[in-house]
């Protein structure tokens, strides 16, 4: 595994109907980018020292960037056609 800080981590819910976890690295203690990883979590603002496991990986900063874009048209465009205009 390898990230750089802004990076974030995502670990996935290991129990039935559970979210996944998200959080913004925000620091890389390693020069080669491996963990361990402060991570902020979006959920309590929180931040912890982390060694992913398995269930866990890395979107960069860009990745994220594009899929929050995505996801920002897709609820525009589902909100226009609640209104009647798509």
């Amino acid at each position: 595994m390898h990230a750089e800080v802004g990076d974030w981590l995502v670990v996935k819910g290991t129990v039935l109907d559970s979210p996944d976890e998200i959080g913004l690295i925000v620091e890389v203690r390693r020069a080669d980018g491996e963990p361990p990883y402060r991570v902020r979590w979006l959920r309590d603002n929180r931040e912890t020292l982390v060694f992913p496991g398995p269930d866990a990986h890395v979107i960069t900063a860009a990745e994220k960037l594009r899929a929050d874009t995505r996801e920002r048209r897709r609820i525009a465009a589902l909100q226009q056609a609640i209104l009647g205009r798509g």
